[in-house]
């Protein structure tokens, strides 16, 4: 089982991305994660007023933001542009960022979503990829909340 904070926390995670940013909320007190929305994004630039919407509403205690490193832990031009994120959210929002490595996220929630509609049935061929980013979102929530000093700070 999986040793959670002292204090219970109210955490967003945003999965960036440079068309659409995957939002997810959790709690530390049953150690939840689901996937919310997604927010538009125009290369890396999110509406900040969705942002705004997100974090009024659920009033986090910590922001979450996914670091794409390559898979030799190396960072590239993307996880850069996350951490410029990450720290405009810390400065805008004056709320506590930490970076998750996210290696794989995407293709998880690829992989599950596709498992759920062979479960649903065979009828409908068509896949809703726009859950992918917040379920990746989710899942970086999770790998957080399974293991909470393993983030760092953009």
């Amino acid at each position: 089982m999986p040793v959670m904070p002292d204090k219970h926390r109210a955490v967003l995670a945003f999965d960036f991305g440079l068309k659409q940013i995957g939002v997810a909320q959790g709690q530390t007190l049953i150690g939840s994660a689901n996937g919310l929305t997604i927010i538009k994004a125009s290369d890396g630039a999110p509406d900040w007023s969705m942002v705004s919407k997100v974090i009024d509403e659920w009033k986090p205690d910590l922001l979450l933001v996914g670091l794409p490193l390559n898979m030799d832990d190396s960072e590239s031009e993307l996880s850069q542009r996350a951490r410029r994120f990450a720290r405009r959210l810390e400065g805008r929002y004056n709320i506590e960022v930490i970076m998750m490595d996210e290696r794989l996220t995407s293709r998880e929630a690829k992989s599950m979503l596709q498992e759920e509609q062979r479960n649903a049935g065979r009828g409908s061929k068509s896949r809703d990829l726009t859950k992918i980013d917040h379920l990746a979102a989710a899942l970086i929530l999770q790998s957080w909340l399974q293991a909470p000093d393993s983030g760092q700070q953009p």
